[in-house]
């Protein structure tokens, strides 16, 4: 905060720091963000230099820049393709449930989290949420298809033996399940890491709140309420901004692995995977950029939006 000086009723400001003066006075600083600004530059930046291929009609014997100029072409393919319709309606399903299930669940998790008094049992609930994180997608893929598997997996022994099911269901093969156990994969994967930045918010709480809202008979349910919640709200909107910018990114590795039967196609098939199914296997590369050009244009506007309004809640991104 910068200080002022009062000298017969006129009030001098400082001069204000130039932004050079404040660069060089935290030199160490920015060493240390030198190497990221390294990477971004190269692996997110100097790729935007693909996005001409967008509008082009890109050959790879003549490259880039020689190939021929096609204007919106690709982008007027795609929005007349007759998978077109099924493919946003699949991506903003699957996005919209991750988003409206997988959002809170870290936060309740992390409330819950903070209400646990016996520590080791805490740490043992921490540890067993935190792993699956750490997994990759084709261990956990794995893993799911083993458990609802119709040969011998665990969940269509457990419902014959509970006289459920006469005979196993092959789940990953169904249409109507795929949602469900796309998002409910999501979750459990996900829960317990999302829930770390919400614990260290909570912890960073001042105690004497709750001491004095217990000493005025509040329960744990009204401190949560009107103490917990309110006090993490900004980093809960910040990460509802992200989230927000991300509504069109459906997922990939996870749909791409559950949902590698052509059967569920029809309601596993998202933009990254049309993506990767035209643009790699079909070798569309202009085609490909042009939907993830859509797709970029879209998140960025989703982004700006979701800023704006969380502005006037007054905590925003930029």
């Amino acid at each position: 905060m910068e200080k002022t000086a009062v000298n017969q009723g006129v009030v001098v400001t400082p001069k204000k720091k130039s932004l050079f003066t404040r660069l060089r006075s935290q030199w160490d600083l920015q060493l240390m963000v030198i190497p990221a600004i390294i990477f971004i530059f190269i692996f997110s930046y100097i790729p935007m230099y693909g996005i001409v291929m967008a509008f082009k009609d890109y050959n790879i014997f003549k490259g880039v820049m020689e190939s021929p100029w096609v204007g919106l072409k690709h982008f007027k393919m795609f929005f007349d393709a007759p998978e077109f319709s099924q493919v946003m309606r699949n991506t903003l399903v699957i996005s919209f449930l991750k988003f409206f299930i997988g959002f809170p669940a870290p936060i309740i998790l992390a409330l819950m989290l903070n209400e646990v008094r016996n520590m080791a049992f805490k740490r043992v609930v921490q540890t067993v949420s935190y792993l699956p994180h750490f997994l990759s997608w084709v261990i956990v893929s794995g893993f799911v298809m083993s458990l609802l598997s119709t040969d011998n997996g665990s969940l269509n022994i457990a419902l014959e033996k509970m006289n459920v099911i006469n005979e196993p269901i092959g789940f990953l093969s169904i249409s109507k399940y795929f949602w469900a156990i796309l998002v409910t994969t999501n979750v459990w994967k996900d829960i317990g890491f999302g829930s770390i930045v919400y614990l260290a918010a909570i912890a960073g709480i001042d105690q004497q709140l709750y001491e004095a809202a217990a000493l005025d008979g509040a329960s744990r349910f009204k401190q949560i309420y009107l103490i917990t919640i309110p006090s993490i709200m900004p980093v809960i909107l910040i990460f509802m901004i992200l989230a927000i910018g991300n509504l069109l990114n459906a997922g990939f590795e996870d749909i791409l692995l559950l949902g590698s039967n052509p059967v569920v196609r029809e309601v596993a098939d998202v933009l990254d995977t049309y993506v990767y199914r035209r643009g790699i296997q079909n070798s569309l590369f202009s085609y490909a950029t042009a939907v993830g050009l859509f797709k970029a244009i879209i998140s960025v506007g989703l982004l700006t939006m979701a800023n704006f309004f969380a502005r006037r809640a007054g905590s925003s991104l930029w």
